[in-house]
């Protein structure tokens, strides 16, 4: 058996990699480390984005673990152009997986890049990452997962996803 975490980030200051959290941000940090404090975790593995490093710090600092930190889990990239109509255009990604817009990456391409992190990981671990790429993991477990789902993850937001025997089970943990 293996029971994975999935962890949006705290709230932040917007959707740039630098981007900090904010004063709540802190407090629900130290929420999620408390919420953490007697579950048993061999690792944690961030987003190189500030906001999900900054998320879970203090868990790691709890747990006195190591901060792994994988680009594959940054948020998927829908597009390098402005997008007026980009909220129309995500909900299209949740049904086809190969669309693809300027400078970004299909669903199917971000999807395949974060479950090699969580098919690599070992033991119980904290996966830190964004909205849009931790809905597309929840989708690759549970095809009934859509835009829907994504529209309803809160900052923070846990998922935990429990394997056995190649079947998954998927709860939602944050409330």
């Amino acid at each position: 058996m293996k029971t994975l975490y999935f962890v949006r980030h705290c709230s932040s200051t917007g959707q740039i990699s630098e981007a900090s959290l904010t004063e709540l941000g802190h407090q629900q940090a130290q929420e999620l480390a408390s919420f953490f404090k007697d579950i048993q975790i061999d690792h944690i593995i961030s987003s190189p984005f500030i906001r999900a490093q900054d998320s879970i710090s203090p868990t790691a600092h709890e747990k006195n673990l190591s901060l792994i930190i994988d680009n594959r889990l940054a948020e998927r990239i829908l597009s390098t152009s402005d997008l007026p109509d980009w909220l129309e255009l995500l909900e299209k990604t949740f049904t086809d997986f190969n669309l693809k817009f300027i400078g970004g990456e299909s669903s199917r391409e971000a999807t395949d890049r974060a479950i090699e992190v969580v098919k690599e990981a070992s033991g119980n671990c904290i996966f830190v990452t964004h909205g849009n790429l931790l809905s597309l993991i929840l989708k690759h477990f549970d095809s009934s997962i859509g835009f829907i789902d994504w529209k309803s993850l809160s900052n923070p937001d846990i998922y935990q996803i429990t394997i056995t025997n190649n079947k998954s089970i998927i709860k939602r943990l944050w409330t």
